[in-house]
């Protein structure tokens, strides 16, 4: 499982030209899902995600998580993180998880981020979308859990 997780001021998604969802000081998390993803990566995945101390303190440092500045999370499904443009031009998508598979691990992704009790938005998945976001830092971290195979 891969994730692109974003500290953002504001973020939105928008599908067929209205906005679906939309959070303020939070967090935005693109997670694309790959063959051999299971249950314990997305397990592992959520618990880091609400974990991340990536908002600073009053002293300026990154001390601060989504409980103690009243974040939220913006989680986005995108199958193209599973891609690979190591060979040729056109990206290859071989090891991404096939949708039917992947749409109900990426709900329980969902699922355990709001039993956090963080406020969590979702764009639509499968869907084409718009995601507009604000990157406050700019902070950007990326969450690399490798299949099992």
């Amino acid at each position: 499982m891969k994730l692109v997780i974003q500290r953002v001021s504001h973020a939105e998604v928008r599908a067929g030209g209205r906005v679906v969802s939309r959070i303020g000081t939070g967090l935005l998390v693109l997670a694309g899902l790959e063959r051999g993803d299971g249950k314990e990566q997305v397990a592992r995945a959520a618990r880091k995600v609400v974990s991340l101390r990536v908002f600073e303190d009053d002293s300026g440092h990154m001390n601060r998580g989504l409980e103690e500045t009243g974040g939220e999370i913006l989680a986005v499904s995108q199958f193209t993180l599973a891609g690979s443009i190591r060979k040729g031009r056109r990206p290859s998508f071989d090891h991404a998880m096939p949708s039917d598979v992947a749409h109900p691990l990426f709900e329980r992704f969902v699922e355990l981020l709001r039993t956090s009790g963080v406020r969590v938005e979702t764009g639509i998945f499968g869907a084409v979308m718009e995601v507009e976001l604000v990157n406050d830092g700019p902070v950007t971290l990326i969450w690399d859990d490798p299949p099992v195979l």
